[in-house]
């Protein structure tokens, strides 16, 4: 087994070396993020989710085993993907956020372990669950003011969702009004939509006789219907919705979970009748093996169990790690399989110039859906499974969406077969391919890379469809074919263009309403959607910018940090002029912020050519900082070091609670560092925040001051 840095999906996570384990990581985040877009956004999955939970599954084992090469844009600290255009924009008042998952009951076992060792508890003590069906459906917030329904939002990418008020409200299991004495002034019902088996099918038969979209499963179906533009065709739908959680909320009913969900069944909220609490984990693996058992006779998709913490208080002390509770987690289900002929392997040139295969496979129908594509991830995969064009070929799946080569059939193989070539041209540009070398370890990057740069067309468009994507600038009206076309005529070649489009095309001759496919008002509201955004948080802003490691996690904690654009812009460019500088040192003091990412964003604003990108479009746009968290707070925007071991919570319940009163927590001092709380046995930490003078507080000032 080769143990260079390329193509390792294949090697077990306990083989990888630390060089390994960062390639890898880097590969999972683009490959996971890519998957999300395509399930959140478009609603036509690529992978199955047993495939994307292997990925999820096999990034937090890595970063387990290696916490010193988290990524700032990590899986494991994002959800969802940004809405889409059609819809208004709806900004969740507590973010909706995912779950960890659990593939087997020894790691179900793991997560009530890791509860009781972070809330300080013994074997015997009492910890209660709720188990509950995992709905395959669509994520929604309801909400409810003064018992009214007043507004609904799908999940997004979990910060800022689409507004589908209109068309919920045609949905007749989802309540106008809540009845009950106990309805708090404003609440936002967090729950499910989705659409039973029976109805799924005869929507089908609706459609195939009408020669309308036949859907692939109930999932695509439900999310189909609530996203459509027009809500009278909504209202024709099937759709149904069971509550499972809250997100804002004037006031609770009750102090448990399942308390809380009585009280919505006692409000006319639809919930599921399946939900049940457990004492034990004995109990909830039971309760997971019966439910796997009825899974066929629901009458709707499941994926899985969920299980939560059930007192309130208790969540509250857990609170949550980036895209996820501690409190709760998926127990999923198993993957399906099957085998299929694979027709090709297509090349696909992304805007950082990676060259991702994909096999093109014979339709094959598994576990009821048809399925034709998969990601084959690097050519070391390829070589390493022998995948050649006309194998027969084993594909896995779970749930309802396209599965991953899992092996080749050998004694099926044509013969005369050969080994795919990779190929070591850019198939867009006609530059070379080729893997980066470390000059300090002698390992090949993962990835072929074109080196076309700015001259390849694959990457230059991809970089401005990256600028206007949907967690970018999220301009409506300008989608990837909008931009392919205006990229080919001329009209858009760098982001600055896109701002300046309007007063080019009130001089020219030719204008955009002329053009085929366009006409006054779509020009117009194109013109429109641009200038809307010419105001944009910070961290949207530098996400767009596409440098090299910096993802959507990465940004919001670099625009949080140095709060506007112009502290941004001269920090980093003052970073780069020479290797220790005050400015770097800063940069890379920031938690999260490792040396791989602080190198690729100082090698950025190195180059004169993006700086200079950067100065025309700050000509056109104001990035605005980030809306501040927990303003109320006494550290918010503090910088806050833990050191030494702290008596009333673990360092990790500290972090989480500094975090979300919206503290910047560091893992080292600096001149930066606003307070440094140490618990006993502090060493070198303590010492250099005397030295450099930061205020050292106790546990218990701490404790006084955050409560102040």
């Amino acid at each position: 087994m080769s143990k260079k840095g390329g193509g390792l999906a294949e090697v077990a996570v306990e083989a990888l070396d630390e060089e390994q384990a960062r390639a890898e990581l880097e590969r999972l985040a683009g490959e996971i993020a890519h998957h999300d877009a395509l399930y959140y956004r478009s609603d036509a999955p690529e992978v199955s989710d047993a495939v994307y939970d292997l990925m999820r599954q096999r990034n937090e084992a890595i970063e387990a085993r290696f916490p010193d090469l988290v990524r700032p844009d990590s899986p494991s600290k994002k959800v969802g993907a940004a809405p889409v255009e059609g819809f208004g924009k709806v900004r969740h008042r507590v973010p909706m956020l995912s779950l960890g998952n659990a593939f087997d009951d020894e790691a179900v076992k793991e997560f009530v372990e890791r509860i009781r060792r972070f809330l300080g508890l013994g074997e015997t003590d009492p910890l209660a669950f709720t188990a509950e069906p995992k709905i395959d459906g669509l994520s929604i917030s309801l909400r409810y003011e003064n018992g009214k329904f007043v507004e609904a939002a799908t999940r997004g990418d979990g910060s800022e969702g689409e507004n589908v008020t209109k068309n919920i409200a045609t949905v007749r299991e989802i309540p106008k009004a809540l009845k009950g004495k106990d309805l708090p002034g404003s609440i936002d019902i967090r729950g499910e939509i989705f659409m039973g088996h029976s109805d799924f099918q005869k929507l089908n038969a609706e459609q195939a006789a009408a020669g309308g979209k036949v859907f692939a499963n109930p999932r695509n179906a439900a999310a189909g219907s609530l996203r459509q533009l027009d809500a009278s065709i909504t209202a024709r739908r099937p759709l149904r919705f069971f509550a499972y959680a809250w997100g804002a909320a004037d006031s609770l009913p009750a102090e448990t979970q399942s308390g809380v969900i009585e009280a919505f069944h006692r409000w006319g909220l639809p919930t599921n009748p399946e939900m049940k609490v457990c004492s034990s984990v004995e109990d909830l693996i039971a309760y997971h093996a019966e439910i796997e058992t009825k899974r066929t006779t629901l009458g709707y998709d499941i994926d899985g169990i969920v299980y939560k913490v059930d007192r309130l208080d208790l969540q509250e002390r857990l609170g949550y790690v980036s895209r996820a509770p501690r409190w709760a987690i998926a127990h999923k289900f198993a993957a399906e399989r099957a085998t299929t002929i694979l027709n090709d392997i297509e090349i696909q040139v992304g805007r950082t110039g990676a060259l991702t295969p994909v096999a093109k496979l014979e339709p094959v129908t598994v576990g009821g859906v048809v399925v034709s594509n998969a990601t084959l991830h690097n050519e070391d995969e390829i070589a390493r499974k022998d995948i050649r064009i006309g194998d027969t070929v084993v594909v896995q799946r779970a749930g309802d969406v396209i599965p991953q080569v899992v092996s080749v059939v050998l004694e099926k193989r044509p013969k005369g077969s050969e080994p795919f070539k990779f190929p070591e041209v850019c198939p867009a540009c006609g530059s070379h391919a080729v893997r980066e070398l470390d000059e300090k370890t002698g390992k090949t990057d993962a990835v072929r890379r074109c080196t076309g740069g700015l001259i390849c067309p694959a990457q230059r468009v991809e970089r401005l469809k990256h600028f206007v994507s949907r967690t970018a600038f999220d301009i409506d009206g300008l989608g990837d074919k909008s931009v392919q076309a205006f990229y080919d005529e001329g009209l858009i070649e760098t982001p600055p263009d896109i701002f300046t489009l309007k007063e080019r095309d009130a001089a020219s001759e030719t204008k955009l309403k002329d053009k085929e496919g366009w006409g006054a008002q779509s020009a117009r509201k194109l013109f429109n959607s641009i200038d809307a955004r010419r105001e944009i948080p910070l961290d949207r802003f530098i996400y767009a910018l596409g440098i090299r490691h910096v993802g959507e996690t990465t940004a919001k904690v670099l625009a949080r940090s140095y709060g506007d654009i112009a502290t941004f812009k001269s920090s980093m460019i003052a970073a780069g002029e020479s290797k220790e500088n005050e400015a770097l040192a800063e940069l890379n003091n920031i938690d999260g912020i490792g040396g791989i990412v602080s190198a690729a964003i100082v090698e950025f604003f190195a180059e004169p050519h993006n700086v200079g990108v950067v100065d025309k479009l700050l000509a056109e746009v104001r990035p605005a900082a980030l809306e501040a968290v927990a303003a109320a707070s006494p550290v918010s925007g503090k910088t806050v070091v833990f050191t030494g071991t702290l008596e009333k919570k673990s360092r990790g319940e500290a972090k989480a609670q500094a975090e979300r009163l919206g503290a910047k927590v560091a893992g080292s001092v600096s001149k930066k560092t606003d307070y440094v709380v140490a618990g006993a046995d502090a060493g070198s930490k303590l010492t250099k925040a005397r030295d450099l003078g930061v205020s050292v507080l106790t546990e218990d000032e701490w404790e006084a001051l955050i409560s102040g």
